[in-house]
């Protein structure tokens, strides 16, 4: 059995899923992204909501490519493609994680 095939590629499929939920929904699955839910309503209308939600349709399609691409060359190769794999999503991950709901959203402030 291989594992690091199963891993990919059970991460694989939700990231998908949820690229296309944010590409399907496009400015209102912007409510789905964490932080930017718990700003107040008055607040949210400051940001450009469009771009959340490409962005993080983006993200999600990357992850998935990089978790596909794992499960891919885990089965072909060896099980240990799996660690670089993660290894790379965990670094395009804590890329994007802050702890500040205001400095997250920043670069999204509509002019």
């Amino acid at each position: 059995m291989n594992i690091g095939f199963w891993l990919c590629g059970s991460l694989a499929v939700p990231f998908a899923v949820l690229g296309v939920v944010f590409a399907v929904l496009k400015e209102r699955a912007a409510k789905l992204v964490s932080g930017f839910n718990s700003l107040p309503k008055e607040e949210q209308i400051r940001y450009d909501r469009a771009h959340i939600s490409r962005d993080m349709r983006n993200q999600c399609f990357t992850w998935a490519a990089v978790m596909a691409a794992g499960a891919v060359l885990s089965y072909f190769l060896t099980p240990y493609m799996a660690v670089p794999a993660f290894v790379l999503w965990l670094v395009l991950f804590f890329k994007e994680v802050h702890f500040d709901a205001h400095k997250a959203f920043e670069k999204y402030l509509l002019k």
